[in-house]
């Protein structure tokens, strides 16, 4: 499989995928003002793009998801599967639900977009900073392809038997240990990828997924929906409790607390950390606080430092620190930021923090135990 390599010593080549003539013309304009940018070539679908990028492979893609012959999220999976490239959407419909932007996350896009259906001209030259900003951390990444997902099982008395694991989990042991995950670009594949592999006994899981507001509920509801623990957005004073994952909303806070032998989460407003809301600092933090040597802290792929400084609070506390390694990284910003702090005891593979995660699990029910 080949992989787009950036030279950083040259414009940042964008290729442009949209039906209209018009977001083509007012996008390349908007990104060609910028120096470090060069747009290579437009197309009007994905089958004239394959065409024409085969002569000259873009560093980034900027795509419309209603397309003729071929829909931008198809074309973003086959582009993933066959030669990941830094993808962005930029569509109208990602303002009408979290569906559509879900949908491009899971494909592997960096970012999503949405363009105004009225005012298009005014609307795009708006955004266009952002996007140039968008472009300019996509370029820096490292997009991966996706497993491919295994065909549904047809049923069976022990397929139908798993369908009861929601009212199984109220009768697993109760554990005082808690999984804090701090992730950002990159992280909804990654989290996919950890979460599925998780067994129903696995020890609590707390969660910040930079995420703007009212897309973490349907990111939540889409990761429970493949894997065998439960997954779903995080509620005020919801308890921490095996088998269950809670993903902090987006536009909030979440940290911990404790009462008794027993941890909840407190959802909450207030200013960005770090530029974020929820911050993953705010998370790692109440975890040194009010979990020390119960918990386990892994800070994922995400640009920027949100959650270095947390899971060095974590580490001093006692906790457990790990950091996902470089190869596996889309990006390699949050936890290069960890390393260099000193704040990760380890540097570990995508494919290998499900165990890590589970031998954690294991190991504090056997000191428990003991």
């Amino acid at each position: 499989m080949m992989v787009a390599k950036i030279d950083t010593g040259k414009k940042i080549k964008v290729f442009l995928i949209d039906d209209s003539a018009l977001v083509r013309q007012v996008l390349t304009a908007c990104l060609e003002s910028h120096p470090n940018i060069q747009v290579i070539g437009q197309a009007s679908d994905p089958l004239f793009a394959l065409e024409k990028m085969q002569k000259d492979w873009p560093d980034v893609l900027v795509l419309d998801v209603e397309m003729p012959r071929m829909d931008g999220i198809t074309f973003l999976r086959k582009i993933m599967a066959e030669r990941p490239t830094p993808s962005i959407i930029c569509s109208t419909l990602t303002e009408d639900g979290a569906a559509i932007t879900l949908d491009a996350l899971a494909a592997g896009a960096v970012g999503v977009f949405t363009k105004a259906k009225l005012g298009l001209k005014v609307s795009l030259q708006q955004i266009s900073g952002e996007l140039i900003k968008q472009i300019e951390l996509a370029a820096r990444s490292h997009p991966h392809a996706m497993p491919r997902k295994p065909p549904p099982r047809e049923a069976t008395p022990d397929t139908l038997a798993d369908a009861g694991h929601q009212a199984a989990r109220a009768l697993l042991t109760t554990t005082d240990r808690v999984v804090a995950l701090g992730t950002s670009t990159g992280g909804t594949q990654a989290l996919e990828v950890l979460l599925r592999q998780l067994p129903v006994d696995c020890p609590g899981i707390v969660i910040v997924q930079h995420m703007p507001e009212k897309f973490t509920a349907a990111f939540a509801q889409r990761l429970d929906s493949v894997c065998k623990i439960e997954v779903r957005e995080a509620k005020h004073m919801d308890r921490v409790r095996p088998g269950l994952a809670l993903v902090a909303p987006g536009g909030l806070h979440m940290q911990i607390k404790r009462s008794g032998a027993q941890y909840f989460v407190e959802v909450f407003d207030g200013p960005p950390v770090n530029r974020h809301k929820p911050s993953v600092d705010v998370l790692f933090r109440s975890v040194a606080r009010h979990a020390g040597q119960n918990a386990i802290g892994v800070i994922m792929t995400g640009m920027g430092d949100d959650g270095a400084r947390g899971l060095l609070a974590m580490r001093e506390a006692g906790s457990r620190t790990v950091a996902q390694d470089e190869a596996s990284c889309v990006v390699f910003g949050m936890p290069k930021e960890a390393l260099r702090l000193g704040a990760a005891q380890s540097s570990e593979s995508l494919a290998n923090l499900p165990r890590v995660i589970v031998q954690y699990g294991r190991s504090a029910s056997a000191t428990a135990e003991a």
